[in-house]
């Protein structure tokens, strides 16, 4: 079960790492103003996912390491999709309701777990048992 939630999250990781890189603006317009250079973040952003995934993926010694960056990235763009939300901000030339977003929000504490946990680093709500 961890190595298939693993390789969803790597895989997500990987697409949001393209994205970031091939079409930055976006990612740009949901950027609270307060964060300077939005452009480089992005972009960087983007190369750091790419990179993560890879070693999420392939390269168990640097997993660990990749776990606890992509849950410190999920509680640093915590901001840009706040702002999103609350801003109403449309990419695309499309706005996204709260259908959206509430969920959205509400669901980035599980990211980071998710990213703790497919790495190995925590084994919660998983209780091993002693002797097994």
């Amino acid at each position: 079960m961890r190595s298939v939630a693993r390789l969803v999250l790597a895989l997500a990781y990987l697409v949001a790492g393209i994205a970031h890189v091939a079409v930055p603006a976006g990612f740009e317009r949901i950027t609270p103003g307060w964060v300077p250079f939005a452009h480089q973040v992005v972009v960087a952003t983007g190369i750091c996912e790419i990179i993560g995934a890879l070693a999420l993926l392939f390269v168990p010694s640097l997993r660990r390491a990749a776990g606890i960056a992509f849950a410190a990235y999920a509680i640093c763009v915590f901001p840009a999709n706040i702002n999103h939300a609350v801003n109403n901000i449309a990419l695309g030339g499309t706005t996204l309701s709260w259908w959206y977003h509430g969920p959205r929000l509400a669901l980035q504490p599980v990211i980071v777990w998710w990213a703790l946990w497919s790495a190995g680093l925590s084994d919660w709500p998983f209780r091993r048992r002693i002797g097994s």
